[in-house]
């Protein structure tokens, strides 16, 4: 009896002894990310590519989840600020709404081009900052992305501020597109990408600003009739694209993984740019094609609408605080250099 007794307690003990814990670094990990992003398009393509790197750099540990084509990006960048999502994939001006400071990248004529833009965002201290204002409001920096420069669709053809006073404009819920519409006499009125489209044919809004690209991928210009098609290519407005994670989630993995996520590779964010930018030319001609006037304004032309705007990145810098000033300030040095 004792010498059976002993047999099982060796035997329990060599079990014991011979069974591998599963180590800390092979648990796996979920990062279900949500955007607004339509299925099929390029924004769309870049994040497959960031999925496909993360999780082949993590060796499978890390799953991602795109939910592509959701419907409020205030919602979506919200939910990864409190940690019910682990990331969002959308506009700069989407995430402003709870990240102020971010504001002063979409204000009117921060950027005039684009290698202005990519100078900006790309410049060390500029990425500094914007890591330490996300990190501030629960959230980790991965990489940009593109929209690209936001103009204006309408059913009155635009050729002066003077044309804009009393136009009810669709608006982004961001304190940037709000301001730089009052600043012109327009009237914004801010509306979620899931019901623009009927408040266009409803006559709630007579017209919206954003890009060619984003204008067909959600067919927002279908909203305005035949006849009452415009397109003003003021490019009044730069609009990053941004990938952030919640600091909550990431703050759970290991350090492997979290260098993995913090090193997206850069050629990702040019590769994202590329695939936008070579779009537009192509995108304007269909325009046409669908009933577009399309009207690229004169230097003269277009300094009428910099005068009305002169002075409202600075104004919304003041407005949404220290960080904003101090990231305002970062941007215009950058673009000194």
């Amino acid at each position: 009896m004792r010498s059976s007794i002993v047999f099982a307690v060796a035997f329990v003990a060599l079990s014991f002894l011979c069974t591998t814990p599963t180590p800390v670094s092979a648990q796996e990990y979920v990062l279900e990310m949500g955007t607004v992003v339509p299925s099929g398009s390029p924004w769309a393509l870049q994040l497959k590519r960031l999925k496909k790197y993360i999780e082949e750099e993590t060796g499978g540990r890390v799953k991602v989840k795109l939910r592509l084509g959701g419907s409020n990006e205030r919602s979506l960048a919200r939910r990864a600020q409190m940690g019910s999502k682990q990331g969002f994939a959308g506009s700069v001006g989407g995430l402003s709404s709870i990240v102020r400071e971010v504001n002063v990248l979409e204000a009117p004529y921060v950027f005039d081009t684009v290698e202005q833009a990519d100078k900006a965002l790309d410049d060390p201290e500029v990425l500094k900052q914007v890591r330490e204002i996300l990190e501030q409001q629960k959230l980790v920096f991965a990489l940009w992305g593109e929209n690209g420069f936001r103009s204006y669709f309408s059913r009155r053809p635009i050729r002066s501020p003077d044309d804009m006073k009393g136009i009810r404009y669709r608006s982004q819920e961001a304190v940037a597109h709000v301001e730089a519409y009052k600043a012109l006499g327009a009237s914004p009125v801010t509306i979620d990408v899931a019901n623009t489209m009927t408040s266009l044919q409803t006559g709630v809004v007579d017209g919206f600003d954003n890009t060619p690209l984003f204008a067909m991928a959600t067919t927002w210009y279908q909203g305005l009739d035949d006849g009452e098609r415009n397109l003003f290519l003021s490019k009044h407005s730069y609009q990053p694209g941004i990938v952030v994670y919640s600091k909550k989630w990431f703050d759970t993995l290991p350090p492997d993984i979290q260098k993995v996520l913090l090193n997206v590779p850069y050629d990702l964010t040019t590769w994202g740019r590329e695939q936008v930018r070579k779009m537009e030319p192509v995108l304007i001609k269909n325009l046409v094609r669908y009933g577009y006037e399309v009207h690229e304004p004169t230097a003269a032309e277009l300094q009428k609408f910099k005068d009305k705007e002169k002075g409202i990145p600075e104004d919304i810098a003041k407005q949404v605080g220290p960080a904003g000033q101090k990231l305002l300030k970062s941007v215009r040095a950058a673009l000194a250099k």
